[in-house]
């Protein structure tokens, strides 16, 4: 059985509607590529928890590919991210601090806030307590 048959016959057996599964595979320098189309509203049953499901399927792959002396992978095909831009993150709860939003925005790191605590005096009379 070829790599491509076999993941269309596994992914048609996970989703609701099997007509909208379409296998690609495509070789290059690097080996085989799967890329794998299927209704977006199916998306999670293929990516499962965690992306546990398509992690799987790509551990099958690879075992398939070693098989046939190549090198076997999956790309699940995402419609928004070829081409359509996704609309702006909205302002989250952990985004905000004392119902403020945090200094520097979405994906910067905030400003990080000095420690003045008196470290080596709290170690000295640590050491000093264990040695009684």
């Amino acid at each position: 059985m070829e790599d491509k048959d076999f993941l269309e016959m596994i992914v048609k057996e996970l989703v609701d509607k099997p007509e909208d599964v379409v296998v690609e595979r495509n070789i290059d320098e690097r080996g085989v590529l799967l890329t794998l189309k299927v209704n977006p509203e199916e998306m999670g049953k293929i990516i499962g928890k965690q992306g546990q499901t398509a992690r799987s399927l790509r551990t099958l792959l690879r075992i398939i590919g070693n098989k046939n002396n190549s090198y076997v992978n999956l790309k699940v095909y995402e419609p928004e991210k070829e081409g359509e831009e996704r609309a702006p993150r909205e302002e989250t709860p952990k985004d905000k601090v004392n119902g403020e939003a945090r200094e520097g925005g979405l994906g910067q790191e905030a400003p990080k806030e000095e420690v003045t605590a008196p470290v080596a005096e709290t170690l000295d009379s640590d050491v000093d307590e264990l040695k009684l």
